[in-house]
């Protein structure tokens, strides 16, 4: 796994993000079918609603996706309605699991697989990125894409892992990547919660939400047609579908990798009483389901998707410590803290 630091004006923080991007998105991104797909629609009155939005609310990120898209040597429209794919298209080749809980010694434990495309298993990296206007963070960071909708970290120690969400209904609004970029930028967890929640939005998220020195965990659902808000007071674990009782009325996508992944957690659940990182590491590595698992690597996963990192974050009072697993289970290849 590779590890970038970044550092200068928004443009700048764009620019670098792209230069290291610039090989895996003309060599592989653009020959999927989802680029195809999603770029096509760069030009219909969606896209160009969410391009209005985003630079009238949000100036800053607009610079880096600029910055971005120069990096790439790509098209500014073409990058923009990348970042926009979840809010483009119904299904998109992202998934991802998250569990959450309490150590017995009362730690916080938020821990997350991000499943993405298999063929930018190296090509990813894990980014600390200052910027000269908003706060530091750490973050796990595809090439093409701006920050803040896998896993990350910022500088007040508010952790946000976010799980795709299939819903049917994508009304016009802000694009869900600029939310979850933007609240990186949020000093408090209330924060956080106000920014993913904030209407009018498009595409949908789950995020689990901590704050070192804060008691409390969050599941928040955020979609264009609501979202649902949940203290998490036991151990607690998402496979990227809605799950929330409030938003059962929400239409959407349940793949079958998705539905198989729930099902094994909530048998899991039905065992813990506490949560450790090493357990968050176990039942994300799991594999119980030969064809369906949680741990993915198959090479014909059905919604095209592999495993490709593991993080486990442990919240204290003073600090946030992470570690960071790809191929090997049983050793971190990357760890670090924030305090």
């Amino acid at each position: 796994m590779k590890k970038l630091a970044i550092r200068g004006s928004a443009f700048a923080v764009g620019h670098q993000l792209g230069a290291f991007g610039r090989k895996a998105w003309h060599a592989k991104i653009t020959q999927t079918a989802l680029w195809q797909t999603v770029t096509a629609m760069k030009d219909a009155a969606q896209t160009l609603s969410m391009r209005s939005l985003v630079q009238s609310q949000y100036p800053l990120i607009w610079q880096e996706l600029e910055g971005l898209a120069e990096g790439l040597g790509a098209p500014i429209d073409e990058v923009f309605a990348w970042n926009c794919r979840g809010d483009l298209v119904l299904s998109t080749s992202d998934g991802c699991t998250t569990v959450a809980g309490k150590s017995a010694e009362g730690e916080l434990i938020i821990a997350h697989n991000e499943d993405g495309f298999p063929q930018l298993r190296d090509d990813c990296a894990i980014v600390t990125i200052t910027p000269d206007e908003g706060l530091a963070f750490t973050s796990f960071a595809y090439p093409g894409s701006i920050c803040g909708h896998t896993f990350a970290v910022n500088e007040k120690g508010v952790v946000n892992t976010v799980n795709n969400i299939r819903a049917v209904q994508r009304p016009s609004g802000m694009p869900r990547q600029i939310q979850a970029r933007a609240a990186l930028n949020a000093a408090t967890l209330d924060e956080a919660i106000s920014t993913l929640t904030a209407i009018p939005r498009a595409g949908a998220f789950h995020h689990t939400l901590g704050q070192m020195g804060d008691s409390r965990l969050f599941s928040v659902e955020a979609t264009g047609s609501g979202c649902s808000v949940t203290p998490l007071n036991a151990v607690f674990a998402h496979a990227n579908h809605l799950i929330h009782p409030q938003l059962d009325a929400v239409d959407q996508v349940i793949t079958d990798s998705s539905r198989s992944r729930q099902q094994r957690l909530i048998a899991w659940l039905e065992t813990q009483s506490h949560l450790n990182g090493a357990a968050a590491t176990e039942i994300l590595s799991d594999q119980h389901d030969a064809v369906l698992p949680i741990y993915r690597l198959s090479p014909c996963d059905p919604d095209e998707e592999n495993t490709l990192a593991t993080a486990v974050f442990t919240l204290h009072a003073n600090q946030v410590s992470w570690q960071i697993f790809t191929l090997n289970r049983d050793e971190a290849e990357l760890n670090g803290t924030i305090s």
